[in-house]
This record gives C-alpha cells, sequence and structure tokens, in this order.
C-alpha cells in the first residue's frame, strides 16, 4: 500500500510538499531570531524548560525555596539598579573648549542628549537653590541652567554679569563659551573670586536656618567645582605639579565631598608625574572594601602591580618555569581588574578606536572604559612591557568566570544593565561594546540549517521535478523498508483471520 501511495504522487506534489517545508522554516527562523534580538534568550528553549520539562517530571532539584528564591530575585533586582547606577565623569572635558572643538573639526556630535540631560539635571542641583529668587543674577542663572539652547544659556550668563558678580554665570561662560582652556582658565578665576566672597558670607549664615544652610550648601558645591575645575585645566596646560596641590588641598578643604571623586583626577597626574609611591599612597586610601570601585581604581592597581615586573617579563620563559610571586600578583591584579570592567583593555591595546570620553559613565560599561582608556592610555606605555603582560593574561580572566551573567569571582555578578545605558550615553557613530557577547542559541542556528536545506530542496524540485521525485519516492521507500519487514513478519506470524480483523479495526 505505501509503494501504491508513492507512485500515485506526481512531480507537483514534491515541489509543494519542500516549497512548503521552506516557507514554515523560514517563518520560525524570523520568529526566533526578532526574540532572540529583544529578549536576549531563544523562545523555543524557553517555551521547552519553562512548560515542557515541568510536563515530563523534570525538577530542579537544586532550585531554593519560594521565599528564598523571592528574596534572591529582589536582591539582584536592588542590586541591578545599584550598579547600573550613572556618574558623572570626574576627568569630563570642557564643552566649549574641547567637546565643540571636535564638532567643528569632525562634524559629528560627541554627546548625546540624553548625556547632556543629565549634565544639566547635575547643574541645577550643585549651584541651584531655594533663596536664588532673592538674588536676580541667581534667579536669572536657575533659568538658565534649565535651557536647552547653548546660546540661550549664554546670553542668560552675561545678562546675569551685568547685574552682579555671579559664579555660576563665569562657570557656565566657562564651560560653554571658551573656546580654549587658556580662556575657560581666566574665566574660572573670576568665578573664584566671586565664590569665594558668597561662600564665606553663607558660612557666617549657615545655623540661621534651613534655607541658610541650603544656600551654603549650594556655595560650598559652586566653590568645588570652580577648584577642581581650576586643577584640571592646570593639568591640561602642563602644570601638574601645580594641579595635584590644588587636588591634594581641596581634598583636605573638603573631605566628605568624596561624590566629586576628586581622588581619580589626583590618580592621573600622580601617574603622569610618575610619581608611583605617591599613587600607592592614594591607592591605599581609596581601594578599600568599604568604598565603591571603578575602574581607575582597578586597573591603577593593576599597573603598579605590573610594572614591578612587566619590564622582564616573557610569557615563554613563565610558561617554563612558572610565574614568580610577584608576577602571579601581577596577573591576579590585572584578573581583578578585567573582572570589574572587561571593556577596559581592546582600547588599551588600541584593538578598538577611542572616541570622547562622555560627561557621565556607566561603572563597569563601555562608557567608563573609554573615559580611563582616554586619559590612561599613556600611562601604560609609558610602563615598559605593561601592556605586553595585559595582552598575554587579560583573557584569562574569563575562564575563572563560567558564566558572567550569573556568577562573580572578586565582584558582584556583572550586571546586564550596561548596554542599554551604554547605548543612551555614547554617540551613535560609536559601537558599543558588548559583554559578555550574547551567542546564538542552538534552536536559532538549527532551524536557519533547516530553512536553508528545505529551500535547497524546493530549489532542485522546481527545476528537476522527475529526477526529484525518483529521489524522494527511492528516499521513501529506504525510509518505510524497516516497517514494511515488520508488517511483514507480524503477517506472517499471526493468524490471517486474526491480521484480517485488526486491519479491519
Amino acid at each position: 500500500s505505501v509503494s501504491m501511495f508513492l507512485n500515485t504522487l506526481t512531480p507537483k506534489f514534491y515541489v509543494a510538499l519542500t516549497g512548503t517545508s521552506s516557507l514554515i522554516s523560514g517563518l520560525i527562523l524570523i520568529f526566533e531570531w526578532w526574540y532572540f534580538r529583544k529578549y536576549g534568550t531563544s523562545f523555543i528553549e524557553q517555551v521547552s524548560v519553562s512548560h515542557l520539562r515541568p510536563l515530563l517530571g523534570g525538577v530542579d532539584n537544586s532550585a531554593p525555596s519560594t521565599a528564598s528564591a523571592a528574596n534572591g530575585d529582589a536582591d539582584s533586582n536592588r542590586q541591578s539598579v545599584s550598579e547600573c547606577k550613572v556618574w558623572r565623569n570626574p576627568l569630563n572635558l570642557f564643552r566649549g573648549a574641547e567637546y565643540n572643538r571636535y564638532t567643528w573639526v569632525t562634524g559629528r556630535e560627541p554627546l548625546t542628549y540624553y548625556d547632556m540631560n543629565l549634565s544639566a539635571q547635575d547643574h541645577q542641583t550643585f549651584f541651584t537653590c531655594d533663596t536664588d529668587h532673592l538674588r536676580p543674577a541667581d534667579a536669572i542663572m536657575q533659568k538658565a541652567w534649565r535651557e536647552r539652547n547653548p546660546q540661550a544659556r549664554i546670553s542668560a550668563a552675561h545678562e546675569a554679569l551685568e547685574l552682579n558678580e555671579c559664579a555660576t554665570a563665569y562657570i557656565l561662560l566657562a564651560e560653554e563659551e571658551a573656546t580654549t582652556i587658556v580662556e575657560a582658565e581666566k574665566l574660572f578665576k573670576q568665578a573664584l573670586k566671586a565664590g569665594e566672597g558668597c561662600y564665606r558670607r553663607s558660612q557666617q549664615l549657615q545655623h540661621h536656618g534651613a534655607q541658610y544652610e541650603a544656600q551654603h550648601r549650594r556655595d560650598t558645591n559652586v566653590l568645588v567645582y570652580i577648584k577642581r575645575r581650576l586643577a584640571m585645566c592646570a593639568r591640561k596646560l602642563g602644570r601638574t605639579r601645580e594641579a595635584v596641590k590644588m587636588m591634594r588641598d581641596l581634598m583636605k578643604e573638603f573631605p566628605l565631598l568624596s561624590m566629586f571623586n576628586i581622588h581619580e583626577n589626583l590618580l592621573e597626574a600622580l601617574l603622569e608625574l610618575q610619581a608611583y609611591a605617591d599613587v600607592q599612597a592614594v591607592l591605599a586610601k581609596y581601594d578599600d572594601i568599604s568604598l565603591p570601585k571603578s575602574a581607575t581604581i582597578c586597573y591603577t592597581a593593576a599597573l603598579l602591580k605590573a610594572r614591578a615586573v612587566s619590564d622582564k617579563f616573557s610569557p615563554e620563559a613563565a610558561s617554563r618555569r612558572g610565574l614568580s610571586t610577584a608576577e602571579m600578583n601581577a596577573v591576579e591584579a590585572i584578573h581583578r581588574a578585567v573582572e570589574f570592567n572587561p571593556h577596559v583593555p581592546k582600547y588599551l591595546l588600541e584593538m578598538k578606536s577611542l572616541i570622547l570620553a562622555p560627561e557621565h559613565i556607566l561603572k563597569r560599561g563601555d562608557s567608563e572604559a573609554i573615559a580611563y582608556a582616554f586619559f590612561h592610555l599613556q600611562h601604560w606605555k609609558r610602563v615598559e612591557g605593561a601592556l605586553n603582560l595585559l595582552h598575554c593574561t587579560w583573557e584569562g580572566t574569563f575562564r575563572m568566570i563560567p558564566y558572567p551573567l550569573e556568577k562573580g569571582h572578586l565582584f558582584y555578578p556583572y550586571p546586564i544593565c550596561t548596554e542599554t545605558a551604554d547605548r543612551e550615553l555614547l554617540p551613535s557613530f560609536h559601537e558599543v561594546s558588548v559583554y559578555p557577547k550574547k551567542e546564538l542559541p542552538f534552536f536559532i542556528l538549527f532551524t536557519a540549517g533547516l530553512c536553508s536545506f528545505t529551500a535547497m530542496l524546493a530549489l532542485l524540485t522546481h527545476q528537476f521535478p522527475e529526477l526529484m521525485g525518483v529521489f524522494a519516492k527511492a528516499f521513501l521507500s529506504t525510509l518505510f523498508a524497516p516497517l514494511n519487514f515488520v508488517m511483514e513478519k507480524v503477517e506472517s506470524i499471526l493468524p490471517s483471520s486474526l491480521w484480517h480483523q485488526l486491519t479491519r479495526i
């Protein structure tokens, strides 16, 4: 009966069959790919794990109780939110003198709207308070910080300066109107005179009420911002020792303002002076388990460890005799740094091109890696053999972390929200570094192969219907041969009357 059925099939049937199979597998492939791009997992795999395995009796015995699982999910969510907090870049550039100059030369915008909007929120938080309406110049500046148009902000700053010596107006002009660092420094020095006067006056009145307390806090933020930017101007203009002194004095004068991360500016300036003992002293204070880490902290610690052994390090010699204690410490420091931020090595090794650092960064993200490498690549190049040691050892980090999204070795698991936030912070012309790379699930590869195979069969069947019909009949005959053999054996064993009744049923 099978042979009779196969003989009655026409070539058109095989064309229709292979074409329909190719269409269905192609639709499955398109859906799987869309689902993977949107949710990062395979739909078929997710359904099989979530729904089919329980029906088949597959239960994970190692699963925690419902209460503990709920607590774990809540903890991971809280950790994810805290890990994906966006921070102000301690080494952010000047808009007028650096970011705008880049735009004039290349025609590209180095800052995203999201990044600039975060800066506008920072400016309103640091430079305004509820008593600004009592002083006309401050009232104008309060509106200026909310302006989206740069020219409107600059015009408002000039208007405020016509009324009074306003420190925040000078800050805005230094950041956005000055086209060179020299011009910016002159404006910041004028801002410093005005800011120090306001700070002294508010310091005397800070305990007279809540509004005076808020005003003093604002004046403190303004003064710290001005002094920090003056130190950065000195660093950019080559007066590095002067910049280091200004940063040290600022940290002593305002030790509680750790939110500005001035120690990262200090580390970079000390590395420029090659004052490695002073760098180690700063790290000893800030590379503490109770303090938040950063790429600057972790990679600077790795650089100091690598500096002790990198000039004589040889991969071949190390493989023969094994690593010495100092080399092991350097490799472990590199592994620690790479686990914290795995995007940095490709920029330090110049496997990926750098762009201007954004005004805000995401710790452990691509934005932080760009900000770090933009200023610290020269320091790694200056230490002989440091980049070679990094090149030989950094990828070994990933063998220590079996599955980075779920497990951590020295830090919390790598947060999954970094890619989304980095795409908001970094310009569209930059290819965002993604870690870990999303591997294509098995079912996408399987459906892609199935679709390609059935499409090829459909094409061959359409071009050579008779020949493909012969092949299909031969294939199906071979496929059904074991079944025919079993049926013949059953017919020979069972009585003919019983077999006749079974076939009728």
